[in-house]
C-alpha cells in the first residue's frame, strides 16, 4: 500500500505546466506581438522575398529571378506589404526610364539576422517535407 499521491512538479495549477525555462517572463501583450510579427514573415513568399533582398536582389526582376514559382502580382504584393511594414525599402531612382529598387531596411536585415539560425536548421531538416 503507498501514500497519498504527490503532486506531479511538472504543473503549477491543475491542468497548466510551468514554463519551459527562459519563457517564463513573456507576458500576454509580448506573446500577441510575436504573433504578429510571425504571421507578416510566415506569410506565403514573405520570408523567400526577405531572403531575396538579403543575398542582393535589387530589382524586381532579380526577385523573381530568385524566387521560382512566384508570379509577377504576388512579388508586388508582398513588396508592398513588407515595405509596409518597414522590412523593405522601395527607391524610385529618377532616370528615364523610372527604375525602382527595393532593399532591405535595417529592420528587414535584423529580423533575417534572427532568422538564419532557422535557415540553417531547415538546410538539414529538409527531409522534413518527404
Amino acid at each position: 500500500m503507498t501514500g497519498p499521491r504527490q503532486p506531479d512538479d511538472s504543473s503549477t495549477t491543475a491542468g497548466q505546466s510551468r514554463p519551459e525555462a527562459g519563457y517564463e517572463h513573456i507576458d500576454d501583450d509580448v506573446c500577441r506581438s510575436f504573433q504578429r510579427s510571425v504571421e507578416v514573415v510566415g506569410k506565403k513568399w514573405s520570408a523567400a522575398v526577405l531572403l531575396a533582398a538579403m543575398r542582393g536582389a535589387r530589382r524586381f526582376v532579380d526577385y523573381r529571378a530568385r524566387i521560382p514559382g512566384i508570379s509577377n502580382h504576388l512579388l508586388s504584393q508582398r513588396l508592398r506589404e513588407l515595405e509596409g511594414h518597414r522590412l523593405i525599402e522601395r527607391l524610385v531612382v529618377p532616370t528615364t526610364p523610372v527604375q525602382i529598387t527595393y532593399r532591405p531596411t535595417e529592420q528587414g536585415a535584423s529580423l533575417m539576422r534572427v532568422l538564419h539560425p532557422l535557415i540553417e536548421w531547415s538546410a538539414k531538416n529538409e527531409d522534413m517535407d518527404t
